[in-house]
């Protein structure tokens, strides 16, 4: 829900309400006197498009009993929190923030809890934020983050989503799909309402192929100004990349001489969070 509304949206006393109204579960469900029309309809149209499938405007508004203007208010809304995307074919489809159902929860919950004190373990190496990154279509969702303790860092990205040609660890995921996976998601007609977004497939292939040889990525300033990072995938043996541990750092900081260390550094993580997941996923300690 925090997705969806702020205190500066609605105010802390709507916001309430809601949270109230969705958390609540008894045998019977009945719907609360205080319940918002809007907020009811964007869950039901968030649900239908994860369970279902893609929809029109048009399905959307007769699924709802509404306006076709107020169903395209309403996707557009899913749309800008990620919780909807908008296919080639104008209709409406599960977006990245949705696309996390259709990936075992318990795998990613295990991957973080993996993780974590891996994670750690490189802030104390390297003194900048660090990230674990999974694919959520063609976008990178971060599942973890741990902060450094410099004044001037990089803050704490856990829940946050970028698309995925733009991020270190999802140019890393993207270089290990199959060419004709890459060829949907960067379709022109996906694009059509953002053209200026598309990245130019050639050189999108170029860089993923200087990605896999280097066996790491760069970010430099493409997600936010003045900010860097390296990545470096997480993968089991003989399976394309499960994940990807990333640093951040102001890009005022980061010197191509420092690059050594930190890509070392990552190579150590992502080789400890393997081999713990692995041995996880086997049932050991």
């Amino acid at each position: 829900m925090a997705a969806i509304l702020s205190v500066g949206d609605v105010g802390a006393s709507t916001v309430t309400r809601v949270l109230l109204a969705v958390v609540h579960h008894s045998g019977v469900k009945n719907q609360p006197a205080y319940a918002i029309a809007s907020v009811d309809h964007a869950l039901q149209l968030a649900t239908a498009l994860q369970v279902e499938g893609p929809m029109s405007v048009s399905e959307a508004a007769t699924r709802l009993g509404v306006a076709r203007s107020t169903a395209h208010r309403l996707l557009s809304m899913l749309v800008y929190r990620d919780f909807a995307v908008q296919d080639g074919s104008r209709r409406y489809a599960a977006g990245p923030v949705l696309s996390l159902g259709a990936r075992s929860q318990s795998r990613t919950a295990l991957l973080r809890t993996v993780a974590m004190p891996h994670l750690a373990a490189l802030v104390e190496r390297v003194d900048e934020t660090v990230n674990l990154q999974i694919l959520a279509g063609d976008h990178v969702r971060f599942i973890a983050s741990v902060e450094c303790g410099q004044a001037l860092r990089v803050g704490d990205r856990e829940g946050r989503v970028f698309p995925a040609h733009l991020v270190s660890g999802g140019k890393l995921m993207l270089a290990d799909l199959p060419e004709s996976q890459l060829e949907a998601f960067y379709a022109e007609e996906k694009w059509a309402d953002r053209p200026g977004e598309r990245p130019d497939l050639d050189a999108l292939r170029r860089e993923l192929r200087t990605v896999r040889a280097r066996g790491f990525a760069i970010n430099t300033g493409r997600t936010e100004a003045g900010l860097t990072a390296i990545g470096r995938a997480v993968r089991l043996p003989g399976e394309p990349a499960e994940a990807a541990v990333s640093v951040s750092m102001p890009s005022v900081r980061f010197s191509e001489s420092r690059l050594p260390q930190l890509v070392a550094a990552l190579a150590l993580t992502a080789r400890d969070v393997e081999q713990d997941l692995a041995r996880a996923l086997a049932g050991g300690d």
